[in-house]
């Protein structure tokens, strides 16, 4: 049996649609519990690397220089993040989490990892792998483009 060809638009079209799928699920998982994207990005990222510099936080979770400054400012209001002089080099300001924002995160993070475990339900563990593996590729490949 001869198998059908797949055209690279085909692949783009399946593959946005399910990013568009997975992404409702994600924001609706960080909505329940009151955070926009860029703010559970941001005390995500803090959560698993603890405190760090605006402008690398900025570059983890892809916020440009004025809405990584705009978001830290907002949390900072909230009580979710301070902001502190780092001990070695003065030079530079660290972002790190408030008490009351890693209760906040912690809480959000474990919700936000069940419905996205429950969304990937469908995948075994083997056809998770094997999907990871292939978009790692495919992202690997598509971005040497950038260079030409």
């Amino acid at each position: 049996m001869a198998t059908k060809k797949i055209e690279g638009t085909h692949v783009f079209l399946v593959l946005w649609k399910s990013y568009r799928a997975l992404s409702r699920v994600a924001e609706e998982s960080m909505e329940r519990v009151g955070l926009c994207s860029s703010d559970f990005r941001v005390l995500e990222a803090l959560l698993h690397k603890g405190p760090l510099p605006v402008n690398v936080i900025g570059e983890k979770v892809e916020l440009t220089t004025g809405s990584i400054t705009t978001a830290v400012d907002r949390m900072e209001s909230k009580g979710l993040v301070m902001r502190r002089l780092h001990e070695e080099d003065k030079r530079v300001r660290l972002v790190e989490l408030t008490a009351k924002g890693r209760k906040l995160i912690e809480k959000a993070f474990a919700e936000h990892a069940a419905d996205m475990e429950q969304a990937a339900g469908i995948l075994s563990r083997e056809e998770r792998t094997t999907l990871v593996s292939l978009l790692k590729k495919l992202g690997l490949s598509a971005g040497t483009h950038d260079a030409k």
